[in-house]
């Protein structure tokens, strides 16, 4: 496994609310949000971003002025503020479930039951990295696991041939996901299904192979929060790359630090256990598959409006077939 390099810093709904309140929280920042259902904490928000040069802005696009991401006085990327946005703006809108956790991420205040339905840090940061990579999405198709609510597979969507947006079927999570799809027409040119992948059930990886046979490129972001979980992740992983075609998969995640007496100091366990489970992955089915591990370099222009912390990491795993 290659070792970690240094860190561089470098349309609404008719029933909906008028009324739109800035938020500033520790997943995302100023975007705007409406009710959408009190009673479920469902809201609606929007997620700017300004568009790559690279890529053709739809005609609905708005003109205004841009700011690149510069460092401050200690060499940290300064977030980019929405006044800042530049000439080729735009904006995802996803519904998503509002909660403490919003304010209190860091606080453990969120039941796995309601994960899927939050937006987190580390969607926008696999965002903002294929918007700055588009090369690795055209003319191909991405399965996206443990989509949440849709966002990154949405930003897929614009690039991308096919987009397979996946999750377990739980709750309302696949139903949001389809709501937040229909709610973005103007960005998503690709082919997009919606399917349900449990981690726990490899009979729903049997069920789409007809439409996974041509998947090249799988999307990840901040599925790492449980061990077993994390166990049953890694588990789908070695299913779906030991199979062709050939695939590279990218893990975005934010490590997520307590404060433990046994260590007495501040530590990212699960981090640390995902990062066994890519020493595992890598002895797993050596006969078949060549594996490649490596984390990439975080530092990348800001295309979206959020703040890229430290403990965002992103790695790349590739399966070469024998």
């Amino acid at each position: 496994m290659t070792p970690e390099p240094e860190d561089e810093e470098g349309p609404n709904e008719d029933n909906t609310s008028e009324i739109y309140n800035t938020v500033t929280s520790e997943v995302h920042h100023f975007s705007k949000e409406e009710d959408l259902d009190t009673e479920r904490g469902a809201v609606l928000s929007r997620f700017d971003f300004v568009w790559p040069d690279q890529l053709k802005v739809p005609a609905a696009g708005q003109e205004t002025s841009v700011s690149a991401p510069v460092p401050d006085s200690d060499g940290d990327l300064q977030v980019t503020r929405k006044k800042d946005l530049g000439t080729r703006e735009g904006c995802v809108l996803i519904e998503h479930k509002l909660n403490c956790s919003m304010e209190q991420e860091h606080q453990n205040a969120t039941t796995l039951d309601l994960v899927g339905e939050q937006v987190w840090r580390g969607a926008i940061f696999l965002a903002d990295f294929l918007l700055n990579h588009p090369h690795i999405l055209t003319d191909t198709h991405i399965l996206e696991l443990a989509s949440g609510v849709g966002l990154t597979s949405i930003v897929a969507a614009m690039i991308a041939k096919k987009v397979t947006v996946t999750d377990v079927d739980r709750g309302d999570i696949l139903h949001l996901i389809h709501r937040n799809i229909k709610r973005n027409p103007e960005l998503i040119k690709a082919d997009v299904e919606v399917k349900e992948i449990d981690f726990y059930n490899h009979t729903t990886i049997d069920d789409l192979a007809d439409r996974m046979k041509d998947v090249t490129v799988i999307l990840v972001a901040d599925v790492i929060y449980h061990n077993q979980l994390t166990d049953a992740f890694f588990s789908t992983v070695l299913r779906l790359m030991s199979d062709p075609p050939e695939k590279t998969m990218y893990v975005a995640m934010e490590k997520r630090y307590v404060f433990t007496l046994e260590d007495m100091d501040s530590v990212a366990p699960c981090y640390e256990y995902f990062l066994q489970k890519l020493d595992w992955l890598c002895c797993q089915n050596l006969s078949r598959v060549d594996w490649t591990v490596e984390q990439n370099s975080t530092n990348f222009k800001h295309y979206f409006t959020y703040e890229r912390t430290k403990h965002l990491v992103l790695w790349k795993i590739k399966a070469k077939l024998k």
